[in-house]
């Protein structure tokens, strides 16, 4: 019968212990997971042009039982090698990790209403039907907003992509259907900002990246930084005479690079101090960032496949999160390549960060790749249990 190599470590361990006349009940943190499948996994995605390369980390308990980096910068060999400390491009991530954040903080101090319509702080919005619309349907995605629109084409001024979101017309009736659209985003970031007085990027840095020192996470990152950041695919359609924010959204670098829908900019190491503090009940080294109660709030299914502002695993067994994440997981997946899934029963969360958007955005190889890594780091913790049955909480 073979012996693993965590059974070999925790027989060495206890046979030291017993013959020092020691107690021989070890905390479960001391025992190393056997994490050699996971690193196969993401090797093999690199060979496999999932992406040049990648970080990865891997959250458990309240501690970080795994980070590490694959692959390079781009696929040269002559390419500097990723590091945990390559800065990434969140894409839409941002919306997750900054924007509703935000949102999460104003709502709690009553700067903000969840049921309050769009138009109350946006009067131009009120246009064409869209007078009903609340900020919660922007943040659920049922708006009834696109999609998406390419706005560099007829735009040439944040001022006029929001006119241009103002005198658009609604797809469906307000909260009848889903769709995920940037536009709702967009508009929250506006929202925020003319609350707060305050840029979208000074309200995070001030919040959350200063207090919680997450001080690789920023939008605009200065030009010194630029050998810290993956490359993204190339932008050949910019024809504005203002140069190109680095930001891969076209409509985020049309917004000055500071957008609510994307923009930011992090490392896995920051978002890790990030996501604990979430998982915590929003409250980390005795700081409190916005209570357990506004959290469940946010978080909540209420009958929606999508919470507010987060996404939650989807109840028909088909997810980016794999087969094993708890149908109270909730996550969010970024274009660039980037992606943060938490199961709160397992107290489990995971963070990827790639560039598979580099040379090229037609690499959707990732899709098929996600479910993959989630499987493997929930079989790799030893937490194999399929779930696809919805959670009695939602």
């Amino acid at each position: 019968m073979s012996i693993t190599p965590v059974q070999l470590l925790r027989f060495v361990i206890l046979s030291g212990m017993i013959l020092a006349g020691l107690s021989t009940t070890l905390p479960a943190r001391l025992f190393a997971y056997d994490f050699r499948p996971l690193d196969a996994v993401m090797e093999k995605a690199v060979s496999d042009t999932v992406f040049p390369g990648a970080s990865l980390a891997v959250l458990y308990k309240g501690e970080v039982v795994f980070h590490k980096a694959f692959g390079r910068m781009t696929y040269s060999p002559q390419s500097r090698p990723a590091e945990t400390t390559t800065l990434y491009d969140l894409a839409s991530l941002t919306k997750a990790v900054a924007t509703t954040s935000i949102a999460m903080q104003l709502v709690e101090r009553d700067s903000l209403s969840l049921q309050s319509a769009v138009s109350s702080y946006l009067p131009g919005f009120a246009k064409n039907g869209k007078g009903r619309v609340t900020i919660e349907q922007l943040m659920r995605h049922t708006s009834g907003l696109r999609a998406h629109t390419f706005f560099a084409k007829s735009c040439t001024t944040p001022e006029e992509l929001f006119q241009a979101i103002e005198a658009d017309t609604l797809l469906t009736a307000p909260g009848t259907a889903t769709l995920y659209s940037d536009l709702n985003f967009m508009l929250l970031g506006r929202i925020i900002e003319k609350i707060t007085g305050h840029s979208l990027a000074a309200n995070f840095h001030q919040r959350f990246a200063a207090p919680l020192g997450m001080n690789s996470t920023m939008f605009t990152p200065q030009p010194s930084l630029v050998w810290r950041i993956a490359p993204v695919d190339k932008d050949t359609l910019w024809t504005f005479k203002v140069p190109r924010p680095l930001v891969n959204d076209q409509n985020a670098a049309l917004l000055g690079g500071v957008a609510g829908h994307a923009g930011l900019f992090s490392t896995t190491g920051d978002l890790l101090v990030m996501m604990k503090m979430i998982m915590q009940g929003g409250r980390l080294n005795h700081h409190d960032y916005f209570s357990p109660a506004t959290l469940r709030k946010f978080l909540a299914r209420n009958g929606y496949p999508r919470a507010v502002g987060w996404d939650i695993r989807s109840l028909d067994g088909h997810s980016s999160a794999g087969d094993y994440f708890s149908s109270s997981s909730y996550g969010h997946l970024g274009y660039t390549g980037t992606s943060i899934w938490v199961d709160p029963e397992r107290q489990l969360a995971v963070i990827l960060l790639s560039n598979r958007v580099y040379p090229s955005s037609e690499n959707i190889k990732i899709r098929k790749f996600r479910p993959l890594l989630h499987n493997s780091v929930v079989e790799c913790l030893g937490l194999r249990i399929r779930q696809t049955a919805p959670s009695s909480a939602q």
